[in-house]
């Protein structure tokens, strides 16, 4: 187990480059097993849930190499078996992404329940569409692990999928790239990683069409071959490093923050009087913003609600919560999709926030309040949660310890050295 120290009240300043999207290297190291060929990958971040997909590939027989500064070297040339370790499955979400690849090289897979967040109901519904739809058979066994097996998958045709989701589209993209015939994928997600994904199998020779859309038309190919990729920046990361200059009225550089990518967070954060100057791919936060959050028409309560891409992202909402407690006004935060996500703001009340959990989807927020250290400690619920404790300790008046930061790492590669790199007192404590 391990905690951070940190001693807040400490304006950031200086600069620091954004990491790779962590959603869209869980995706495309496990896209490496549609081909034999070696697959070079850049800019994949170190994170615990990289490593662990990692580790899921060497299980399976994948010769991964590492060629430092965050390049990958991925030649899926053998796959020794199609059952994926149920031990390394239940770590990490994104584990069910195995399905659609492996159901294309193996024509099989065994899939446990995977872990990852607990934030609310996650169900794999739509998962199990898009790939029956492809013509794959799917069984929910003992202890819930997943049989699925496909001779050849088969295009779809046409495919509505039931609900917007990134993990999802994405599993279908891989099953549907070396199927038999077209695809068409309706209410597909559009996010940046899910286009990464899209960009980089077309390298390899797959043919898909409306990237960027929420329609994509997909040809099944023969095979696909080897190529070389760069992830693009993790936005995630930048919005909360953003939350993090604000919240300690400090002044930073976030390098290749590409900003083509932030137009949604930009307009959210701009109702809490958060504003930033972009810089070609870099991102200027500068310090002493007068935080004052806009009202709505008629003096109205503003919403803010996280919707599928280009909408607010989700994972950005906690950190959301703890910059809307140093603005002047009152915000109602909405998170209608997953019902365990405000659960981490009693740790906020504790430290002086004014915060109402109305109920598991939706918090009120008046600002500005004064934080405080918490002697006893918080914990790390989940990635983001943790990464929301983080700037409340960054902007509190005193020393607080934050304990289970192993979840922060899933997420945020090497978290405490760049905040301390911009002048926080964080301390690292392995336990």
């Amino acid at each position: 187990m391990s905690k951070f120290i940190i001693e807040g009240r400490h304006p950031l300043h200086g600069s620091i480059t954004a990491s790779g999207n962590k959603n869209a290297a869980l995706k495309l190291l496990p896209a490496c097993l549609l081909t034999d060929e070696p697959v070079t990958l850049h800019n994949i971040p170190a994170i615990r849930d990289v490593e662990n997909t990692i580790l899921i590939l060497r299980d399976l027989g994948v010769e991964m190499t590492a060629l430092g500064d965050g390049s990958w070297r991925v030649h899926a040339q053998n796959v020794a078996k199609w059952q994926l370790d149920s031990t390394l499955a239940a770590r990490t979400r994104a584990s069910f992404v195995f399905a659609g690849p492996m159901l294309a090289r193996m024509g099989r897979v065994s899939l446990p329940l995977p872990g990852g967040d607990v934030i609310g109901g996650r169900p794999l519904d739509t998962h199990v569409q898009a790939l029956t739809a492809l013509g794959a058979r799917v069984e929910m066994g003992q202890r819930g692990v997943f049989e699925m097996a496909a001779e050849r998958l088969r295009g779809a045709g046409y495919l509505l999928l039931a609900e917007t989701s990134v993990t999802a589209t994405e599993n279908a993209i891989m099953a549907a790239v070396l199927a038999e015939g077209d695809t068409v994928i309706d209410n597909a997600a559009c996010e940046p990683h899910v286009r990464d994904l899209c960009h980089f199998l077309n390298q390899m020779g797959a043919c898909i069409e409306g990237i960027g859309s929420n329609r994509l038309t997909i040809t099944g190919v023969e095979r696909l071959h080897g190529t070389e990729y760069r992830i693009g920046s993790d936005f995630m990361e930048v919005g909360s490093f953003i939350g993090a200059a604000v919240v300690t009225h400090g002044e930073i550089r976030i390098c290749d923050a590409q900003p083509r990518n932030l137009g949604m967070i930009r307009l959210v954060y701009e109702r809490m009087g958060v504003h930033w100057v972009d810089d070609g791919d870099d991102i200027i936060v500068p310090a002493d913003q007068e935080l004052v959050i806009q009202q709505g028409l008629g003096g109205r309560i503003p919403a803010v609600k996280p919707l599928p891409w280009p909408g607010f992202p989700p994972d950005l909402m906690s950190i959301a919560v703890v910059m809307a407690t140093q603005a002047t006004g009152s915000i109602l935060l909405h998170d209608w999709m997953y019902e365990s996500r405000f659960f981490f703001v009693d740790h906020l009340t504790f430290m002086g926030a004014r915060v109402v959990l109305c109920d598991p989807h939706r918090v009120l927020v008046q600002g500005p309040s004064r934080l405080y250290a918490n002697s006893a400690g918080v914990p790390s619920p989940d990635i983001r949660a943790g990464m929301a404790m983080v700037l409340a300790a960054l902007c509190a008046k005193g020393t607080t310890t934050i304990h289970n930061i192993q979840q922060i790492d899933r997420g945020y590669e090497r978290i405490g050295e760049k905040l301390a790199a911009l002048g926080a007192t964080i301390t690292r404590v392995d336990e």
